[in-house]
């Protein structure tokens, strides 16, 4: 039987992969600048697969852009800095601002960022399952109203319960330009999901032993009508999932419309992505 690769060795034999194949790169060279296997983390760790989802959010972040030449993004729970890498093609004459609850990956993200126009903060507010000890009051973002042309926002709202939610869509819908759009991923709970629970659940409603089981969200969370989380979570922002009700609801008092919709494949079907990525357009 053939042993599994401890962290240490996998992150030296990456090392050594890194080295040679980032001088084999030809056309995509924003990917020079994915990080070690140290500094993968959200949920993606796997270098092919940063690259692969780097790709995706390239084609989307360009099919959104509303001003090509002049583009100021703002990049809610950047992590280690994926969506970053995403957007550098398109920010050579404009921003990218990466926010973050944790101070580690902001610390990361400042050192390994060196494009003058990269900028990082971190946001002290309390979260479960990523900063347990910081702020616990809802704070506004320190970014002035309608300032930003591009939001996005990676697996976040998967990780925040429901007041945090909502208070944090207003801030999108604050600091966006008329026209900016939002890009965001989710468990979205719609029809989808419902017509794919028996895929994921036995006629007795009792949990298969596969990944499957993981993404049954039928617990509330924190006693919300429209937010919920599967019954493994030790909290409930390890994984949050919204019902259609609660996006609207969220979405009710902002100018922030949705116009477009790419169910994900965890929803055991294609999907351009693994969650849910829904886009708005501020009004």
């Amino acid at each position: 039987m053939i042993k599994p690769i401890n962290d240490s060795l996998f992150s030296l034999l990456d090392r050594v992969y890194l080295y040679f194949d980032k001088r084999k790169i030809r056309r995509t060279k924003n990917l020079h600048l994915i990080p070690g296997f140290k500094n993968r983390r959200g949920g993606k760790i796997s270098y092919a697969e940063w690259a692969h989802v780097i790709g995706i959010f390239q084609t989307l972040i360009h099919q959104n852009l509303t001003n090509a030449d002049q583009v100021d993004v703002l990049d809610i729970g950047c992590g280690t800095g994926l969506l970053g890498i995403a957007a550098e093609p398109f920010i050579r004459k404009g921003s990218y601002q990466g926010i973050d609850v944790n101070r580690t990956d902001i610390d990361f993200c400042s050192s390994h960022f060196k494009m003058d126009n990269y900028q990082f903060s971190h946001i002290d507010l309390v979260n479960p399952s990523y900063a347990q000890m910081q702020n616990q009051n809802l704070i506004p973002w320190e970014i002035k109203d309608r300032s930003k042309d591009l939001v996005t926002a990676l697996s976040v709202w998967t990780h925040l319960r429901e007041d945090h939610g909502r208070y944090y869509f207003q801030e999108i819908d604050r600091v966006l330009k008329v026209g900016g759009k939002a890009i965001i991923t989710m468990f979205y709970l719609d029809d989808r999901y419902d017509d794919s629970l028996a895929t994921r659940q036995n006629a007795q409603g009792r949990f298969h032993s596969t990944n499957q089981s993981l993404w049954v969200f039928d617990q509330k969370a924190y006693e919300s009508d429209h937010w919920y989380t599967p019954r493994w979570t030790k909290y409930p922002e390890e994984a949050i999932g919204i019902k259609p009700a609660g996006l609207q609801k969220m979405s009710k008092d902002t100018g922030l419309k949705k116009i477009e919709y790419y169910p994900g494949n965890w929803k055991e079907q294609p999907g351009l992505y693994f969650q849910d990525i829904l886009i708005f357009e501020k009004t």
